[in-house]
């Protein structure tokens, strides 16, 4: 009977414990979190006289003071969001009736808006202005339509020079439009239809945080 026998590994060596290889930890570089909004800001929308105050600022400085002026301007009147704004065509203008086109991004509902005396205005003085004949309204030096990073600095800038306590960044002006129609005792209806959502329990925080909803309990 024959007995078996495995066969030799040579290449093999048994280690004792002292002998066995160290394995150095993996460093992980540490995980950048983005701050929360509240952390950064006390609020995400603007009053209206902040909104002028911010304005004003951005039409002080730069080399583009009449489009930095215009485009806050529409971006809070109409409450744009930054790529909304960006992809305005002056063929959204109806110069005969004072109105725009405003087509909302994120499957949001289009809308025609009336366009105040104010605005149209300075949308008159920048287009007659205009070197280039573009369809975009708001151009870069570049003669393409104006990036969304620009946009996000002309703000900043401008909150800077009106010296807000706080960061600001583009989509505060669509809030504050929110803010400032629910202010006006809006129907809340009526907003959702202006700043184009699908769903309305998007428009309710604006009506929710108005001042004048509380108006006459005590009277």
């Amino acid at each position: 009977m024959s007995i078996y026998k495995p066969k030799s590994r040579p290449h093999l060596k048994l280690l004792y414990n002292s002998e066995k290889p160290k394995v150095e930890p993996v460093k992980r570089e540490p995980i950048m979190k983005r701050p929360r909004n509240e952390d950064v800001r006390p609020r995400e929308h603007l009053r209206p006289e902040e909104v002028e105050r911010l304005i004003a600022a951005a039409k002080g400085v730069g080399r583009h003071r009449l489009r930095d002026e215009l485009l806050l301007l529409m971006m809070y009147r109409h409450g744009l969001r930054v790529s909304e704004a960006i992809s305005l065509r002056w063929s959204d203008i109806d110069w005969d009736t004072a109105t725009i086109y405003v087509r909302r991004m994120k499957r949001g509902n289009p809308s025609t808006q009336p366009i105040y005396p104010d605005e149209f205005k300075l949308l008159r003085s920048f287009k007659n202005k205009a070197k280039d004949k573009t369809p975009w309204i708001f151009m870069s030096e570049r003669g393409a339509p104006i990036a969304d990073d620009t946009v996000r600095v002309i703000i900043s800038r401008a909150g800077e020079i009106a010296e807000f306590d706080f960061p600001l960044h583009p989509h505060m002006l669509r809030h504050s439009c929110g803010y400032a129609l629910a202010a006006k005792g809006t129907d809340t209806r009526r907003i959702q239809d202006y700043l184009g959502h699908n769903n309305i329990n998007h428009t309710v925080k604006y009506t929710q945080l108005s001042p004048n909803k509380f108006d006459g309990l005590w009277d």
